[in-house]
């Protein structure tokens, strides 16, 4: 099967995954990047080859349009990037395998599991995985052992998320947080464990990388980390739950233990220091989505690769903004 055309949803400011693909693509034959988005804005659309604008992922209509732009494009690949759209899109998956388009998206029950960071950990830790201690509101012990972290229960990006010092800080912003969620207070350095798994679920690469800086919660600065402990926990999760595609796991190391306290089924924001590490989940995934069997390459990158992150502007006359990139009103609407 040849691969035709790749289509990132969401793409926003993901301007480097749009760069590792179009590279991935060029390197296994061609093809171009397709991308969609609410926002004409959005950097990521002039990365692009060819953008579409879309509805928003809770509306009716955005599988209908997301499966006519793929068909109209000749999309083989489609790469859900947000935590809101993936149960979506895994609902969705077999309608897409129709036409012959595969979508990069983990099964329903698990994309719907690591949503809720609650269930996640609690699912985890009875699968025997390390996970972090999670309580809901009105089910804390009488005496609770601050220090505590509190955060949205379905919330991303680190928004909304706080240390609790004592009895005060818990009970402002549990009101303060809608829907939260308690943890335990993990204290020892973060990493982020990215792992690609094949549509059977079986780990194909796990590469860990210690968040050093992070901002607005994506890594800044970090290094990829040849850690056994890690990998190790990486292999866990993917027994205790099926992933399917890239997915990132999150945890802290306390005490020389990795403990996840969430998972995201999806590309991480830090996944260009993976691929510079040696570790091509874009190339991997076109080969996979043309039928070819990927042999596991676990442990295989450079360790101690460093990224330190700048942003970077793009620059357009006003009369090019959503016009010359291919938002045609007659599939998914007029560009404001």
């Amino acid at each position: 099967m040849t691969l035709r055309n790749v289509l990132i949803t969401a793409a926003s400011r993901r301007v480097p995954l749009v760069r590792a693909f179009q590279e991935a693509l060029r390197s296994t034959g061609g093809g171009t990047v397709v991308v969609t988005d609410v926002n004409p804005l959005s950097p990521a659309v002039y990365a692009a080859d060819r953008a579409f604008r879309v509805v928003m992922a809770d509306d009716p209509r955005y599988l209908d349009d997301i499966l006519e732009i793929a068909r109209a494009e000749h999309v083989g690949l489609i790469i859900p990037t947000i935590d809101d759209e993936l149960s979506i899109f895994a609902r969705g998956a077999a309608r897409f395998a129709a036409h012959g388009i595969r979508v990069a998206v983990s099964p329903e029950a698990t994309t719907a599991l690591c949503h809720d960071k609650y269930e996640t950990c609690r699912t985890l830790a009875a699968r025997g995985v390390a996970a972090a201690q999670s309580f809901l509101p009105g089910h804390l012990p009488d005496r609770p052992a601050f220090p505590l972290f509190v955060k949205p229960r379905c919330g991303r990006g680190g928004v909304g998320a706080y240390a609790i010092r004592g009895e005060r800080d818990l009970a402002f912003f549990l009101d303060y947080v809608d829907d939260p969620v308690i943890q335990e207070y993990l204290d020892g350095p973060e990493f982020t464990i990215d792992m690609l798994c094949d549509f059977s679920g079986r780990p194909l690469s796990i590469v860990p990388r210690e968040r050093v800086v992070i901002r607005a919660g994506v890594i800044d600065r970090g290094r990829t980390v040849k850690n056994a402990a890690l990998i190790d926990l990486g292999l866990k999760c993917a027994a205790a739950l099926p992933f399917y595609g890239a997915v990132n796991i999150q945890c802290r190391m306390v005490a020389d233990r990795p403990v996840v306290f969430e998972i995201n089924p999806r590309f991480s924001g830090g996944i260009p220091l993976t691929i510079e590490a040696g570790a091509d989940f874009p190339r991997m995934l076109l080969q996979l989505a043309t039928g070819r069997v990927v042999a596991p390459a676990i442990g295989s990158f450079r360790d101690e690769v460093w990224m330190t992150s700048y942003e970077e502007s793009i620059f357009m006359d006003g009369a090019r903004v959503g016009l010359e990139r291919h938002w045609p009103a007659a599939v998914v609407g007029e560009v404001a």
